[in-house]
């Protein structure tokens, strides 16, 4: 048997999304920008997807801008509000757990002056919103929240966190990083005090190289790339109408059936929750109640460094992460698993399991079992 847990950092892309990829590169093939009737009908493409992934967030349609994928995505929302809103103040703050998408832009502001908070998370991973208000200036122009945390799976509580925003400090805007969240969680950005969002399309079975920013009408966003004035000037160059209309096809998938697609997915956590948490010398990380997204497990198995055991499960068929697929090929140790309190033994022996609603509890037996089989083989032979 061959059973992909690694939904986290990519996922397949759902045959109808795949289809449509394929009829715009080889049939509908024309450019957005032309005036002719192929020109036209590349247009629609991008047209029906912003429809779709607007509808879905029930948010106007001119408010989405599509863009290369997350991480273009969160440097826009970062740079671009830093540009436009920088007499305003230069204060930003965010949290200790954020991706590198989001915490490498703001260390590139920091050395250009600007002052960065990191607000500290609790053992599950999540941020005191009353650190928040404290932490709040008058130069505080930016607030950057990551929806659900891409390593441990925890959800933040983003609507909170808008609502202090508007009330103690309104000029300041809320970026959210939904690119784990979006497809796993029903998102209003409206309802939820949301200023700025950003999605990825591979995240939820569209393809890759293709992306979101949600700019809502407090933004006055500056564009990162100038050109032939696409998007309304505000993000230039060729739509890419295969991606585009790939992740429209998607969106609409994932939400015509998000509460079944959570339900299984909760299924399968919770399954690996209960057979992981019965074997010795294994700490599970986060949260472990439906509070947390449903596609997101962290285990540590003490004893055993990550990479050994990816590999031997990979022998065996079972494809999982070491801790997150974004940095599991550097040495340094995660800054959400520091920032939760866990000791150098357990960031060593991190894994990561991710689903779909594809996931089979059939699979995820299978993978349990393979991982209680390797156990006590491999501690045996670390402790050589």
């Amino acid at each position: 048997m061959e059973v992909y847990l690694d939904h986290a950092a990519t996922t397949w892309v759902y045959p109808e999304a795949a289809a449509l990829v394929q009829k715009t590169m080889t049939g509908d093939y024309g450019n957005p920008s032309s005036l002719h009737l192929m020109g036209v009908k590349a247009e629609q493409y991008v047209r029906e997807a912003r429809e779709i992934i607007a509808g879905a967030m029930k948010v106007p349609e001119k408010q989405i801008y599509f863009t290369s994928g997350g991480t273009e995505a969160n440097n826009w929302a970062i740079f671009g509000t830093a540009r436009s809103l920088k007499r305003q103040g230069q204060h930003i703050i965010t949290t200790a757990i954020e991706h590198s998408a989001v915490s490498a832009p703001l260390e590139a502001l920091r050395k250009q002056g600007y002052t960065i908070t990191k607000l500290g998370v609790d053992r599950q991973g999540r941020i005191d919103p009353e650190e928040l208000k404290e932490a709040l200036t008058e130069e505080t122009v930016l607030v950057s929240v990551m929806l659900v945390n891409n390593e441990i799976g925890t959800v933040e509580p983003v609507k909170e966190i808008g609502e202090i925003i508007r009330k103690t400090s309104p000029k300041t805007l809320l970026h959210v990083d939904a690119i784990q969240a979006f497809g796993k969680l029903p998102i209003h950005p409206r309802q939820m005090n949301i200023d700025l969002l950003s999605v990825s399309g591979h995240k939820f079975h569209g393809p890759k190289g293709v992306g979101f920013l949600y700019a809502g009408e407090r933004t006055n966003l500056v564009p990162l790339i100038y050109g032939g004035g696409q998007q309304g000037g505000m993000r230039s160059g060729t739509d890419n109408v295969p991606g585009i209309a790939g992740m429209g096809e998607a969106a609409k998938l994932t939400f015509a059936r998000l509460a079944e697609n959570r339900e299984q997915m909760f299924k399968v956590r919770e399954y690996l929750i209960s057979r992981f948490s019965a074997l010795e010398d294994t700490v599970l990380h986060g949260d472990l109640t439906r509070n947390a997204a449903p596609h997101v497990l962290s285990v540590s198995f003490l004893g055993v460094r990550s990479e050994v055991l990816l590999h031997a499960l990979e022998d065996k068929g079972v494809y999982i992460s070491g801790g997150s697929a974004c940095s599991s090929h550097r040495r340094t140790y995660s800054a959400t698993l520091t920032a939760i309190g866990c000791t150098k033994a357990e960031m060593e022996s991190v894994v990561r399991f991710s689903f779909c609603e594809r996931t089979t509890l059939e699979e995820a037996a299978y993978a349990a079992d393979a991982v209680e089989s390797l156990l006590g083989t491999l501690r045996r032979f670390t402790r050589k």
